[in-house]
């Protein structure tokens, strides 16, 4: 299963804070105004606001990233973590 999620170039970001007013339920910001990511999978409702984000972002330091979900055959069946 694939998913995306938000990924951050600190080395670029002049923390702006941009990201976070566009996207505040996945990207905070720090003492300094840097932004710190939650890297997790964004649901369809967030998709467009992550997409807002990474097209506003000053700086080009955020994107997009696909990436491969790997579920646990417990979950599959409905099991909540390890015996």
């Amino acid at each position: 299963m694939r998913a995306k999620v938000v990924e951050l170039d600190p080395i670029a970001c002049d923390g702006h804070g941009i990201c976070h007013e566009l996207l505040p339920e996945r990207i905070t910001l720090d003492d300094w105004g840097y932004p710190i990511i939650d890297r997790r999978p964004l649901t369809d409702d967030l998709l467009a606001h992550a997409n807002r984000a990474v097209a506003n972002c000053p700086v080009l330091a955020l994107r997009l990233k696909t990436v491969e979900l790997v579920i646990d055959e417990r979950m599959r069946r409905g099991g909540r973590g390890a015996a």
